[in-house]
This record gives C-alpha cells, structure tokens and sequence, in this order.
C-alpha cells in the first residue's frame, strides 16, 4: 500500500446554505459546521433546525396536493437525471468535501443517482393496477373488481444517514416524485450539502418546491419531530440499528420503513477460484471506505483454502492507494471522522489480543484508516460480530463443513446481505435456502444490486418494505379498489 502524504491541500469556499422549506429559504441563527474529515476545515455551515422548523415543513407539505401527470412526473426526474450527469465532477467532489470519500467512489455515486432517477421515471408513467372478474363462484356477480394506487395522504417524513450522500437521498425521493407524494428530508448533520444542492436541482428539473423540504440539524436541536410530526405518515430511515429501533419506539401510529445496519459474509468454499474471491473481499470491503450496510465485513473461508487465499487477499490489498481522498488516483479516503478510524483501530488490536494476526495494514492518520487484512479472526469477536463501518479486512478460518460455515455466519444479530464464492449446486442451494439474510449474490459481492431491484434485510438490518425503486413506489402508496357493474 502507498501511503499518500496528508498536506493541507486545496479546500473549496465555505458554503452557508439555507434550508429549504416549502420554497422558502431559512435560515437561523445557530448553525453547524460541516467538516471535511480528510483536512479538518470547515466546508459548509446549515442552520440548526428547531421543532417549529420541521413542523412548518410538514405543514406546507400537506397543504399542497400534487395534480403531475405521470407524464409530468417522468419529465421531472429525466431531467433532474440529466442534471446530475451533467454536473457529475462538480457534485462528486461536493460529496468528497463533505465525507472524505475518494473521488473514484463519489463519481460512481452519481452515476448510480442518474440511474435512480431514470429508473424512477421509467416506472412513474407504468400503471400497474389490476383487475379482477367477480363472476368466478357461485356466489358470483357480473362485476369487475379494479385497483388502483394513490399517493399518501401525508408527507414522507424521510432520514438519511452519511455514508452516500446522495444516492441514499434519491432513493427517498425519487420514489416519491413518481408517486406524486410529498417528503420532509432530514439529511444527516456530517453530509447535509449534497442533499441542500440536490434539492436545488429538482426544483431546476420542475419540481414543485412543496414537494421537497430540506431540514437541517441533529436531535440536541430538533429531538423527534421528523418521527413524531402528525403530518407524517411514513417514517423511512436509513442508520444505525439503535436509531431506527428509537424510531420504532417513538414514531406511534405511522407506517414504518427501515433499512439498519449489516453484518454481510463473504464465504468463500473449497472449490472457489481464489483470486476471483480475493478480488470480490478487497474490493467489497473497501470501496467507499468500507461505508456501506453491504460492504464485506466478514470473510468466511473454508480452512483448506483459507491460507492461500489470505495471502492473495493481503497480496491485493498493499496494491490499494489511500490517502487525500480529492487525489483521482486515490482508491480509499477517509472514513467519516477520527472518532469512527479510532474505533476501528481498537476493534483490531483486540481481535490480535484473541489470536488474530495483521497481514496487512498501516498506522491511522486522523480520519484515514488505511485497508487492514486481519487473518485468523475469533467468529465472536467485537471485530466481526457487531458492524465495522470501515475498510477491514477480517477473515475467519472455518471448517470444511457447509453446516459451520452456516451456522457462523448466521451467528450475528444482524441479516441484511451475503456473498457466496461456490460453484456447487448442492452449495449454492443450501446457501440460499439456510442463510438468514435478505440478499444472497452467488459470485458476487454482498452489495450487489440494482437500483430498481428489491432490496433489504431481516433480523436487526431492516423492518418494512424493502429498498429499491419498484418496491420503495409501492410502499409510498395506498392501494385502492372499486368495482363497476358489467354492462
């Protein structure tokens, strides 16, 4: 690995921005900084939202009654795709400035918003209510049974966590764009700047601004009101176990989407093309920092493979570039604050304290927590067993027995994604049938998906509908039926 030098470097002007309410611009007095966690400056400033900010976003949201066509609806989020793509290095760096992330990963993140809106776009002029004849029993009738989906009758009280920015954002939004619905944002307080520009480009595309509010702040300011507020009638939550089992605590009588925490396994079994596996655990638990729910946080290898496989894994890992996250050639950035490298730091030294051994890694530096092979690593260690939201790479030796190898990675609390490195049918059966997650990719990373596609977990990784384009749309709406005579 190249450790690149830690300088000073070039920080872009420091942005004072306003939250958007209802098409307004507000602003407050107390504000908070927002800092790049690769240099430690400022990069931004946004109010500090109290409870009568988010009430009076609820309030002009469900006053306004959205009359787009799904025509006008599709124009809208074609062009706010367009809009991204257009300005896809000036964003991507926007989001490197506010989360330390590489610039390798913040451009693929736009790319991968473009294709939210699309997709969203696509499915916005799709009718896919259904009809039923009711002259199918004895105690039959010449009538016919019609669906339809109609948007909430609230607002879409919607909270984003740091790790993307803005694809994160988008998969709230452009959902509720296609089903005409209103949403109350509240992006997270470490990486609020992507979210106040995104919203600028939706009202660009022709958004109407009381489709979309922006709130800005942290629960010391706020407190529950984006889950409490009367004017919500769904709550959906992409963090941390703990917050979201707050919200299922706190939110009352409101429908309930929330995408927690993972825990996702990389198995790689005895018959597995080894540098096919190594390159999926390097580049699964690396990208973006190691940040996502769906990163490769385990490693569990058969032990009849597993020493030849972790030296191609430490092998590919001292090939990686970390460092200044705003450098092109960079390939891992920061995490999001020293707070969260130090962490993961001491996860490390107590996995090595149980018997665990580095093959790789590099002294921390600040908020870089450079890609780490840990070889050797107790299946219950504090390492493996909660979530590291960081580039580490732990592998576990388990037996040559398809049962163990299940029955560890079935051993956390958590079941959102897997990867299973296999070319046995019997395997791969076995695999998708016994494992307790809600994804599991045969050849692939745990983070493999599409942006339309379902996607979520069980257990302590979600509760409610699942991510994705066409099942984000279902969930945004009321099913209604009616029925007309047969003439």
């Amino acid at each position: 690995m190249t450790m690149q030098s830690m300088p000073s470097g070039k920080c872009p002007a420091i942005v004072s921005d306003a939250m958007r309410i209802g098409g307004r611009e507000v602003k407050t007095d107390e504000t908070l900084d927002v800092v790049n966690p690769f240099t430690g400056a400022v990069v931004g400033k946004v109010p500090s939202a109290r409870p009568e900010h988010v009430r009076e976003a609820f309030a002009r949201a469900r006053a306004f009654r959205s009359r787009l066509t799904r025509y006008e609806r599709q124009k809208i989020l074609f062009r706010t795709a367009e809009i991204l793509s257009s300005r896809r290095d000036w964003l991507a760096r926007l989001i490197t400035s506010e989360s330390g992330l590489c610039l390798k990963d913040t451009l693929y993140e736009v790319s991968r918003a473009c294709d939210v809106y699309n997709f969203s776009g696509q499915l916005a002029v799709r009718d896919d209510g259904a009809i039923f004849s009711c002259d199918i029993s004895p105690n039959g009738v010449p009538r016919k049974i019609y669906t339809t989906r109609t948007p909430l009758l609230g607002v879409i009280s919607a909270i984003t966590p740091f790790n993307h920015p803005l694809n994160m954002v988008s998969h709230k939004i452009a959902p509720a764009i296609a089903t005409n619905n209103r949403v109350v944002l509240k992006p997270t307080e470490l990486t609020p700047l992507t979210a106040l520009a995104l919203a600028d480009i939706l009202y660009e595309a022709g958004l109407p601004p009381q489709m979309l509010s922006v709130v800005t702040g942290n629960p010391g300011t706020m407190g529950d009101s984006m889950m409490t507020d009367p004017d919500a009638d769904l709550v959906t939550f992409t963090g941390s176990v703990r917050v979201g089992k707050h919200i299922a605590r706190t939110a009352g009588y409101k429908r309930l989407i929330l995408e927690l925490g993972g825990n996702d396994p990389l198995i790689v079994m005895e018959d597995a093309d080894l540098d096919r596996a190594a390159e999926l655990a390097v580049t699964g638990a690396t990208k973006n920092s190691g940040q996502r729910c769906t990163a490769v946080k385990r490693i569990l290898a058969v032990e009849s493979v597993a020493d030849e496989f972790a030296e191609k894994v430490a092998q590919r890992a001292a090939n990686l570039t970390c460092g200044d996250p705003m450098d092109p050639s960079t390939d891992v950035g920061t995490v999001i604050n020293e707070n969260a490298a130090a962490l993961f730091e001491r996860r490390v030294a107590d996995a090595v304290a149980k018997g665990a051994v580095v093959l790789h890694g590099a002294m921390r530096q600040g908020a870089v927590f450079p890609p780490t092979v840990v070889d050797h690593v107790p299946y219950d260690c504090e390492l493996v067993h909660e979530e590291t939201f960081g580039p580490v790479i732990p592998i576990i030796h388990c037996p040559d027995d398809i049962s163990e190898v299940i029955r560890i990675s079935n051993s956390t609390a958590y079941g959102l994604s897997s990867g299973v490195c296999t070319n046995r049918l019997d395997y791969i059966t076995r695999f998708i049938d016994e494992l307790d997650v809600g994804n599991v990719n045969i050849g692939e990373v745990p983070g493999f998906r599409s942006e339309l596609s379902p996607f979520g977990g069980i257990k302590d990784s979600g509760l409610g509908y699942k991510e994705g384009v066409s099942e984000a749309m279902a969930a945004y709406t009321n099913k209604k039926t009616y029925s007309l005579a047969l003439t």
